[in-house]
C-alpha cells in the first residue's frame, strides 16, 4: 500500500541543544516500535546525526543486533537550486516508502534547513534551558523579566508555514518545544524559564514539553553508536539507575510528542 510519511522536523538555529542526540533517540524509538524510518541530516558542518549512525553502522556490522533507519545526507552548497532539488528528490522517494521522515537541520539560518522546516508536519526544537538560548525564540526585556516580541527563530518559523501554504499545504504544524539538558535541581532560572516558556507558547502556538536530562551516557553513547534504548545484555554498558531514569524520560518525550500514535497508524497500513 502506498504510503505518505509523516516527517518530524528537528530544529533550532541554535548549535549545542542536542538536536542530533534526540532525533537518534527518536528515530530508534520508532524503530523500536515497528515504523520504517528514513532519516536525513541537512547539518553539512557538523554531520553529527550522520557521524552517529556510521559509528551504529561499524557495530552492527561487528555482529551487534541494532535496529538502522534508511538514512541520507544532503549537505548544503553554493547552489541554493541545486540544494532544494536535490532535497526533493531524497524527501519524495522517503514519503513513499516510509512510515516516518526525520530530519536533522543545521543550528543556522540557511535555505536548505528552512526548506527542510517547511515540509515538517511535527517540528521538535530542542532549547538549553538557559536565557541565552531562549533568545532564538523571543526577546525578553532585561527590565521587567517580560516577553517583549519573538524572536528571529519564531519568525521564521511562521515564513515556512506560509511557504507550506503556498505549496497548497495544510500550515498547522505541531510545534514542541523541549525544555533539554536539564538539571534536576530546582533553582530560580529554572522556574523563569518555564515561566516565560509558557506565557510564549500561548503567544505563537507551540506545546512545551519536557526533553532529557543534562547526562554523561550521551557523550559514551555517541561514540558507540547507541542510544538508551539499546542498552542491556550485549552492549558493553552496564545498566544503572541513572539510565533506568533517563530510559523513562525519553519514553515521556516519545509520549508527550505524540508518536506512540505515530506507531499505531504504521501498524494499521501495513497490517
Amino acid at each position: 500500500m502506498n504510503r505518505k510519511a509523516r516527517i518530524i522536523v528537528v530544529g533550532n538555529e541554535k548549535g549545542g541543544t542536542g538536536k542530533s542526540t534526540v532525533a537518534m533517540h527518536l528515530a530508534v524509538s520508532l524503530l523500536q516500535g515497528g515504523a520504517s524510518v528514513q532519516t536525513i541530516d541537512l547539518d553539512a558542518r557538523q554531520a553529527t546525526l550522520t557521524r552517529y549512525l556510521e559509528n551504529r553502522r561499524r557495530r552492527a556490522d561487528r555482529g551487534h543486533a541494532l535496529c538502522m533507519p534508511e538514512h541520507a545526507a544532503v549537505p548544503p552548497t553554493d547552489d541554493p537550486a541545486a540544494d532544494e532539488k536535490r532535497f526533493e528528490e531524497v524527501l519524495e522517494r522517503a514519503r513513499a516508502e516510509h512510515d516516518v521522515v526525520l530530519i536533522d537541520t543545521p543550528g543556522s539560518n540557511h535555505p536548505l534547513s528552512r526548506l527542510g522546516h517547511s515540509h515538517a508536519d511535527i517540528l521538535v526544537t530542542p532549547l538549553n534551558d538557559s536565557f541565552i538560548d531562549l533568545d532564538v525564540l523571543a526577546k525578553v526585556d532585561p527590565d521587567t523579566q517580560k516577553i517583549s516580541r519573538p524572536s528571529h527563530y519564531s519568525e521564521m518559523v511562521w515564513d515556512t508555514k506560509k511557504l507550506r501554504a503556498m505549496r497548497g499545504e495544510r500550515a498547522v504544524v505541531e510545534w514542541f518545544v523541549l525544555r533539554n539538558r536539564l538539571s534536576p535541581l530546582d533553582a530560580r532560572n529554572k522556574r523563569e524559564m518555564e515561566r516565560l516558556l509558557g506565557e510564549l507558547a500561548k503567544r505563537i502556538g507551540f506545546c512545551m514539553v519536557s526533553g532529557l536530562c543534562e547526562r554523561v551516557i550521551y557523550r559514551e553513547l555517541f561514540l558507540e553508536g547507541l542510544t538508551l534504548l539499546d542498552l542491556g545484555e550485549g552492549s558493553g554498558i552496564e545498566m544503572s539507575l541513572s539510565h533506568v531514569a533517563a530510559r523513562q524520560e525519553l519514553r515521556r518525550l516519545v509520549e508527550n510528542l505524540g508518536l506512540t500514535r505515530l506507531v499505531a497508524d504504521s501498524e494499521a497500513i501495513t497490517a
